[in-house]
């Protein structure tokens, strides 16, 4: 690919620093395939490592009835206790996403989680920054309230990222990469 002078210069004092190349220099010169690629301010491979400990904090394993149609073998019951034997099945854990799967891709479960074939599920639920604020309008009566949120509300729902894409992307971007080192194929 044809290059000026001023280009080329350009180009040697990046080189001479350290410095990345622009992404337009960087297509230009190495035949290499353009694949999809998020940049952003700040951009890192960092991922959190933290490992927590789990605790349980509520346990709702109750066998149905095989007169329901369901087997207690398909939650690895015990028969007599009816609660789960153990293993990696059917397990909710609260708390903040980023801790939880970093603690268990780095921690004593991942055996249990490899073993198991990977998660099946991660639900997250990220705010998508629409800007709403989830009051609504109730009539009661012939009277109709608004409700507003609580002070618990106003923070755990808001639906706003408050300083842009620029900062949401590297906060999904860790959440994606641990889901993805813990999904079953």
């Amino acid at each position: 690919m044809w290059l000026s002078d001023e280009e080329r210069s350009l180009i040697k004092g990046l080189i001479d620093r350290g410095d990345p190349l622009p992404d337009d220099y960087r297509f230009r010169l190495f035949k290499e395939p353009r694949e999809a690629e998020l940049i952003w301010p700040g951009k890192t491979r960092d991922v959190t490592n933290a490992v927590l400990p789990f605790q349980v904090i509520e346990q709702i394993d109750e066998p149905r009835s095989e007169a329901d149609g369901y087997s207690s073998d398909l939650f690895e019951m015990n028969r007599v206790t009816g609660r789960q034997q153990g293993g990696w099945t059917n397990k909710l854990i609260w708390g903040d996403n980023k801790l939880a799967l970093s603690s268990l891709k780095n921690g004593p479960l991942r055996r249990e989680i490899e073993k198991a074939g990977g998660l099946k599920l991660v639900y997250i639920d990220p705010p998508f920054d629409v800007g709403a604020d989830f009051s609504f309008d109730i009539e009661i009566g012939g009277d109709t309230l608004t409700k507003q949120p609580n002070v618990v509300e106003d923070i755990a729902y808001r639906d706003t990222w408050g300083k842009g894409v620029s900062s949401f992307v590297p906060m999904i971007y860790e959440r994606v990469e641990l889901i993805r080192d813990l999904l079953a194929d």
